[in-house]
């Protein structure tokens, strides 16, 4: 999984690829409805709330925090939020307040909470009918070949297109986190051991 996280930003160069940033706000709608949830629900109903990326609002915003203050630090994603901390934010966000992730968020608890809010999406970023043939894929390749990359595109392309920009968001973000590995130990392969059971169910 961590040698082909560069498979899933498709057809653009790693080069090429940024975490884009949005100035887009909570909504006057989404912060009066007390009643709308944004954990545990299809991404495709969040797609009224996305960016110009298409993801959904409080992804990019945990994702740009991270970035600000997240880069270089140790154990990001592997180390455990304060529990009321992510508890707390997650109502917050599930009432549709606007979260001012800096002043009352940490490091640990946002990464907890993005991690959460991946685990608890009620079809995976993977769904099942394509982890399939992407186990199928890494076993029958051990290498980096051109025909492992062919067949992995394919097989993304069947993902739907609120999973596909998900995913495309977040290859870059991890990739870019892997590249302060010397500082925040967090290596590829550190962040798809985390990263899998969030991504697969």
């Amino acid at each position: 999984f961590s040698y082909h996280l560069s498979v899933f930003i498709p057809q653009k160069s790693l080069s090429s690829v940024q975490v884009r940033h949005t100035t887009s706000k909570v909504s006057p709608d989404a912060q009066t409805d007390r009643e709308r949830r944004t954990f545990g629900v299809p991404l495709e109903a969040l797609i009224q709330d996305a960016t110009q990326c298409g993801v959904p609002f409080l992804v990019t915003q945990m994702v740009e925090y991270l970035e600000v203050f997240g880069l270089q630090h140790v154990g990001i994603f592997r180390i455990s939020g304060s529990v009321n901390k992510v508890k707390e934010l997650k109502q917050k966000y599930n009432q549709g307040e606007k979260v001012d992730l800096v002043n009352h968020g940490d490091v640990d608890s946002v990464a907890s909470l993005l991690k959460l809010f991946l685990k608890e999406l009620p079809v995976a970023v993977f769904p099942d009918n394509v982890c399939g043939g992407l186990l199928k894929t890494f076993q029958e390749h051990k290498v980096h070949t051109t025909e492992c990359i062919k067949n992995l595109r394919q097989l993304l392309s069947c993902l739907p297109e609120a999973h596909q920009n998900l995913l495309q968001f977040l290859s870059a973000f991890l990739l870019k986190i892997a590249t302060y590995s010397a500082v925040n130990f967090m290596t590829l392969e550190n962040l798809a051991v985390v990263f899998g059971p969030a991504l697969f169910k």
